[in-house]
């Protein structure tokens, strides 16, 4: 991995609750004029952090916004194939299909208008898509409607296999619960674990027909292990291969939550005045994406642009491209917060390359399509 990093680098160099921000400091922006009032210039940006530095590309989606509009990036997988697919919720399109240098090889759907959570699993050599719809879809004078969700198992091509719908219709529900899911994640054994993060705060496991078999969390929790405030992200953490874990994104709490894969508590890692999203593994790092964070004075609302991206080391935070040098007092991990120029608005998930590049959506980012971040 250092071979192919060092290439990478040595070639490299050779050729969308929450804040607004304040001053920037510890942060790793290479050659940028700073201007609080306007996005950094993608070429001359370089973000992150120690060996996790980033040339920054906002133009890399080669799309015509009249004829594939988009409304929220929501979340992004590689396939097999080495193809990027996007879930989105505008009414026109659902899925994009990418290749790495941006092109649009195909889209599909318009089922999904809530489009928000999208997971890719190998089963038995061909790709299967796990898309959550939350049930927040543009309705009439564009405002944003809440419906219940659902959860669909469909082939890359969007033929859809089976639906998981409302958990009232099975009992495990009361009639005046929300079902509004956000993310799935696929077991060892297929069991497909659903975190209902705009609706109850829980997570939800069913077999690999579907079929429920247990949950926990919720809002009102007494335990707080076991209390999950917006469980907007679920994903299965291998990196242990004999002890994978259920990791949990408890967003308004700036955490993450590991399970056992039954759903019974192990640890919690803090993120302060990081409101991240779903979890994305890859060798021994984990990446996401911070939706929301508060600035260092004041404080802002749900619609300011205060996102950024975050990566550890194991259970140790190394980098945040778009956010202040993470510092650590006495092993404790401090507050981060989004540089004074806002390059990264929303960041929502972080889709990650064999070459290590990262791709990230964004929400509410002016219906701007994904991000490159190429690694240096």
């Amino acid at each position: 991995m250092a071979t192919r990093r060092n290439f990478i680098k040595t070639t490299g160099l050779a050729s969308t609750a929450m804040a607004t921000t304040s001053m920037a400091f510890g942060a790793t922006v290479i050659g940028s004029k700073k201007n609080s009032d306007r996005l950094l210039n993608e070429t001359e940006t370089i973000l992150g952090h120690g060996d996790y530095k980033y040339k920054l590309t906002k133009n890399w989606a080669q799309i015509s916004a009249t004829r594939i509009p988009l409304l929220n990036c929501h979340e992004m997988v590689m396939d097999s194939k080495g193809r990027l697919i996007m879930v989105g919720d505008h009414p026109q399109n659902n899925i994009l299909i990418f290749d790495k240098s941006g092109k649009l090889l195909d889209y599909w759907g318009t089922a999904y208008q809530g489009g928000h959570g999208l997971t890719l699993h190998d089963e038995g050599g061909e790709d299967m898509l796990y898309i959550t719809d939350s049930g927040w879809a543009l309705g009439k004078g564009n405002q944003m409607v809440k419906h219940n969700g659902r959860v669909a198992k469909t082939t890359v091509d969007g033929r859809v296999l089976f639906d998981i719908g409302h958990p009232m219709t099975i009992g495990v529900y009361k009639p005046n619960e929300s079902f509004c899911p956000t993310e799935t994640a696929i077991g060892p054994s297929g069991d497909i674990y659903v975190a209902d993060g705009y609706g109850e705060s829980r997570i939800i496991q069913y077999d690999s027909n579907g079929r429920y078999i247990r949950h926990w969390g919720g809002m009102e929790n007494p335990d707080p292990n076991y209390k999950l405030v917006s469980a907007h992200g679920v994903a299965i953490d291998y990196r242990e291969k004999d002890n994978p874990m259920v990791v949990v994104t408890s967003r308004s709490q700036e955490c993450f939550k590991y399970y056992t894969l039954d759903g019974v508590y192990v640890k919690t890692i803090e993120m302060p005045n990081m409101q991240v999203c779903r979890a994305v593994f890859d060798d021994d790092n984990l990446y996401a994406g911070v939706c929301w964070s508060q600035p260092k004075v004041g404080k802002t609302n749900w619609k300011d642009h205060t996102g950024f991206v975050t990566i550890m080391e194991g259970d140790k935070v190394v980098s945040n491209p778009g956010g202040t040098e993470p510092e650590y007092k006495k092993g404790v991990l401090q507050k981060s917060y989004q540089l004074e120029e806002r390059p990264i608005l929303h960041g929502h998930d972080v889709c990650v390359d064999e070459d290590k590049n990262l791709y990230i959506c964004q929400w509410n980012a002016n219906h701007s399509a994904p991000y490159k971040l190429e690694r240096v």
